[in-house]
Parts: structure tokens; sequence; C-alpha cells
């Protein structure tokens, strides 16, 4: 599997932003700099989640899982998509509500400028990384909403949304901090944490959808599919393949089963035969089909 550097620059710098984040938000008592830093305990704890996936999907499979724990890993991105982020945007939401109801300041302003600054320098480190990683695992003829939602490595594009999402909270809580010490009007705090929450909760809804598609089973794309069945159907032995079934057990294991029709008057070695360089040849050329099943069937 794919280096997860990144997941720890990342994990390192959320903890980092979201103590300076509270620290800021106790002295100076504005509720967007308290989302904010609910926003960065989520990331941190979405990116231990995630880290925790990976190291069960890497366990050997066993006679309760014959197919192994990949999966694990999509277990764990959805749990990350729908429970963490959905809780923290709620709370970011709430935590505006209550201060749109009771609107005061307190302390000294120029306290959140500083630690915005901060976080957004930590924030873009962070986002570097996960983009040097996107970017890398994406190729480059691929668009960017492309590779979000064709990606089958959840731990990528979780990470790098949730630094965008970083980005574009610290400007909506600079923007709620500016605009209410500029106006000496607090609800534009208030306004900026329910913004915070929102934005939270839409990106959450958009990684719950890809989580749940790996989780529930994707297929390599057609273009691949194309290629394996022309593999086996080049082979000596084989008359076609009638149906080929594949998904995604994890982002670097396939599993590929293929229904083959023979060619006639084969005896029983030699479509054994067939099978097994059938197999060796697909593999060679993928990879990551670690399981193949070829089926004899009728014609």
């Amino acid at each position: 599997m794919k280096s997860r550097l990144f997941l720890y620059v990342s994990l390192a710098v959320d903890i980092s932003i979201a103590v300076s984040k509270f620290i800021a938000a106790a002295v100076t008592g504005s509720s967007s700099m308290i989302s904010e830093g609910i926003h960065s305990v989520i990331d941190a704890s979405s990116q231990l989640l995630l880290l925790w996936g990976i190291k069960i999907s890497k366990r050997q499979a066993d006679a309760e899982r014959p197919f192994g724990y990949g999966r694990e890993l999509y277990f764990w991105s959805f749990i990350v998509s729908l429970v963490i982020f959905i809780i923290g945007g709620c709370i970011s939401f709430y935590q505006g509500f209550m201060r749109m109801k009771q609107p005061e300041f307190e302390g000294n302003q120029i306290w959140n400028y500083a630690i915005l600054m901060i976080a957004f320098l930590f924030t873009m480190v962070s986002m570097a990384a996960s983009l040097k990683a996107f970017n890398k695992q994406r190729g480059r003829h691929v668009s960017f909403w492309n590779a979000v939602t064709q990606s089958k490595d959840p731990s990528t594009f979780i990470v790098l949304l949730g630094d965008l999402g970083d980005m574009l909270g610290l400007v909506i809580a600079f923007l709620g901090v500016y605009l209410g010490h500029l106006f000496h009007n607090p609800y534009y705090d208030g306004i900026a944490s329910m913004a915070i929450g929102a934005m939270m909760i839409a990106i959450s809804m958009l990684l719950v959808r890809e989580s749940k598609s790996l989780l529930m089973g994707e297929t390599p794309n057609r273009k691949t599919i194309r290629k394996i069945v022309a593999l086996a159907q080049a082979d000596e032995a084989v008359k076609k393949v009638k149906k080929h079934y594949s998904m995604y057990l994890a982002p670097e294991e396939i599993i590929l089963q293929l229904n083959t029709v023979f060619k006639p008057d084969l005896t029983t070695r030699q479509i054994t035969d067939a099978i097994e360089r059938i197999t060796k040849t697909i593999q060679a050329e993928f990879p990551r089909i670690k399981q193949i099943f070829i089926e004899p069937v009728a014609g």
C-alpha cells in the first residue's frame, strides 16, 4: 500500500492547530474560533480512524475472513464520513446558533487573527502533502472531480477534502471575526460559525456517498475489464468469456471471476493448464488482481 506520510503530517498539523484555536477562543470568546477548533479536532480524529482502518486492512486472510481484511479501510472511511464530520458540523452550527442568541465579544481579537494566520500556514503544509499524494494517484489526464469519484483509496480524498474544508473554514472564520470587529457586530461571528458547520455537513454528504459506494463494492473501469477479457480470450484454449464479475476489496486488491467457455474436446488437464496460464497472464498485467477464479461453463 502507498506511503501514508501525508496522513501523519495532517494529523500533527490538525492537533497543533486545534490546540491553538481553542486557546484563542478561550481568550476572545469567538464562536467561529470554537467552531474552527472543533473542525480541527474532527479532522485529527478522522486521521486516527483512517490510520486504524489502514492498519487493520493489512491483516492476512484467515479462516474467518478468507478474502482478507481490506474492506476495513472502506468501513472506517464510511464511519469518518457519516459520523465524525456530521457531528462536527452539527456542533459548529449549534455553537453559532447559540452565539446568535447571546451575541458578545470578549478579549483581544488580535489573538484570533494571529491564530488564523498560523493555522492557515500549517494547513497549507498539510494540504500540500495530501495534494501531492492525490495527484500522484490520479495521474495527469484525470480531472479533480473524476479522481475523487473514481478513486478506490478513500484515505487520500478524505484528507484532501478535509484540508480544503479547513482552508475554506479559515476564510469564513476570518471574515466572521473581521466583520464583527469592523462593524462592532458579534452576529457576524455566529453566522460564520453556522456557515462552517454547514460546510462540514456538505463535505460529509459527499464523502458519505463516495465511501458508501466503495463499501458496497466497486468494479474496475470498463477499459480495464475489456483488457482483462481480451487477455483471457487470447488464450488458445478459450472460446469466449461469457460473464465476468469483479470488485475492489481494498485500494490495491481486486477479486475477479470469469465464467469462461473453453473450446470443445479439451481434457480436464488442458483446461486446468489453461486456467493457470490465464491467471498468470492477467496478474502480470494487472497486479492489483490478487484473486482470480476462472469457472468453465457451457457455451
